[in-house]
């Protein structure tokens, strides 16, 4: 092999083995500590887990596997619902921020050169102020005395305070709020190199505009949809901060049930076993969106 070729080969081991080595590091190591931990029991102790290898007073280590934190999330129905809810929840705060996402980003892709980055500009700026104080910040505008509620009643639409806060609606105001960008930014980088001359050719051949769209723009921008709809519906099957502090007591998602075993109920096996579930049904959309992403590649 001749020294530039094995120069080639170390560079291309490198640039695949520092993103391997960071994926072990900080996604394969911790996910298995928390497998670990749902397989172990509960105690009252510190900490609150017993291990796996244990050693019994003749010498002997033993390997005690509980399966019994699984077999709860099975038969308790509580979780069930949860799942459900958080299903429910990230899906359709994930089609609001589709449909919200879509014009502003295909708006930014068609504006002249000159004004896309100050539009970029603006969909970012909320990341430069603290997710925490964005959301409290709604809680200002949402309450009963809250901006919305004074004005609605100052211009003399309604008599009393509407309800707004802890409920679900704003839930979803809150989600769609703090992950619009997470849809914009995906779906511009798609839409502003679109080849237009498709678009010319197309209305030359008599293609009205809609025709048009859904012919050739939203097939061609599938690739930046689903990429947001990732980036939006993960995080947001584990929100916690946005249900907990927008939502009422009745706002039932994963992600709050695993912060209540975590820290109220001090049970971390089963906290764990809910965060392993969790990343299974997370892994599901993802498969599906590689297997998009193959079947593409193959048909090119």
């Amino acid at each position: 092999m001749s020294t530039g070729a094995a120069r080639a080969l170390t560079g291309r081991r490198l640039i695949i083995g520092l993103p391997s080595l960071w994926l072990a590091l900080f996604f394969a190591l911790p996910f298995l500590f928390v497998l670990k931990l749902s397989l172990s029991e509960s105690v009252l102790a510190q900490p609150p887990y017993l291990d796996l290898l244990r050693e019994f007073r003749d010498g002997v280590l033993v390997l005690a596997i509980n399966l019994g934190n699984y077999q709860l999330l099975l038969e308790d129905s509580l979780y069930f619902k949860a799942l459900l809810s958080s299903l429910q929840i990230a899906g359709l705060s994930t089609l609001l921020t589709l449909l919200l996402g879509y014009p502003m980003a295909y708006a930014i892709a068609r504006a002249p050169r000159h004004w896309r980055l100050p539009l970029m500009m603006l969909i970012i700026l909320p990341f430069w102020t603290s997710f925490l104080i964005r959301v409290y910040a709604w809680i200002g505008i949402l309450k009963n005395n809250g901006l919305i509620n004074q004005l609605l009643m100052g211009l003399g639409i309604i008599d009393t305070p509407l309800e707004m806060l802890h409920t679900p609606f704003a839930v979803y105001i809150g989600i769609v709020y703090s992950y619009l960008p997470f849809m914009v930014l995906p779906l511009y980088a798609t839409l502003v190199r679109l080849d237009l001359t498709l678009l010319e050719a197309a209305a030359d051949l008599g293609c009205r505009p809609w025709k048009q769209f859904l012919r050739i723009t939203l097939p061609l921008s599938m690739p930046g949809v689903l990429a947001g709809a990732m980036l939006v519906f993960i995080p947001v099957m584990g929100e916690f901060v946005i249900p907990d502090l927008l939502g009422g007591p009745d706002t039932l998602m994963l992600g709050k049930l695993m912060w209540t075993e975590f820290f109220s109920n001090k049970d971390w096996p089963l906290a764990s076993a809910l965060a392993a579930v969790l990343l299974v049904v997370l892994i599901i959309p993802f498969m599906l969106l590689r297997h998009y992403e193959q079947r593409d590649l193959g048909a090119q």
